[in-house]
């Protein structure tokens, strides 16, 4: 941000220290990524409602996982969205609106614990064998598949470890990339339930 000021030799531009700071910090907050948890009723077409919401008021979701609870009747639903806390709020009341919603909760909100798991699938010829099993244990990941050419690699971790393992290598390596998306759960006694 520049503050102009007028001076005796005319209009000049200098930074605001404070400004620079406030606006630095507004676009870290409008930008912040969210893990949103959903427990909702296990029924045909919940999934699509959930989605139709997001897209009908133009919000992005970055990663989206699905799957049963240890109560049978109940799916747990993982979301992942880029937003300031003005637009997750406003996602979360929209969400507790939905018949099969039950409960939302934030995970970002307090402690969590974030995994993703990842396979990809690298070319393995000569001497690229030794440096793709150096770089599979470095981020402790475990080849599963191994050909004449190839290996595939499985990695779990938070969604930073992963995209620095796909950095660090050649981008040419790269065959084949699958990633569940994001799945989050509250620490210590932070619970989901109903």
């Amino acid at each position: 941000m520049r503050v102009f000021t007028k001076g005796v030799s005319g209009w000049s531009g200098a930074k605001s220290h404070k400004g620079m700071h406030r606006l630095h910090r507004h676009l870290e907050e409008a930008n912040m990524r969210h893990i949103i948890s959903v427990l909702l009723e296990n029924e045909p077409g919940a999934l699509s409602r959930v989605v139709g919401l997001f897209s009908a008021r133009g919000y992005n979701i970055e990663t989206l996982t699905v799957a049963p609870t240890e109560d049978r009747s109940l799916s747990r639903m993982t979301i992942v969205s880029i937003g300031s806390d003005d637009v997750i709020e406003q996602i979360t009341k929209h969400l507790n609106r939905l018949i099969e919603v039950v409960k939302v909760v934030d995970l970002t909100e307090g402690a969590h614990i974030e995994r993703e798991l990842m396979l990809i699938k690298v070319r393995a010829v000569g001497k690229e064998r030794e440096e793709m099993k150096r770089m599979s244990d470095i981020f402790r990941g475990r080849i599963i598949d191994v050909t004449e050419k190839t290996y595939t690699i499985e990695l779990t971790g938070a969604s930073e470890k992963l995209d620095a393992f796909i950095e660090g290598l050649d981008a040419t390596a790269i065959l084949e990339t699958v990633r569940t998306g994001g799945s989050g759960i509250g620490r210590g006694e932070r619970i989901l339930k109903v």
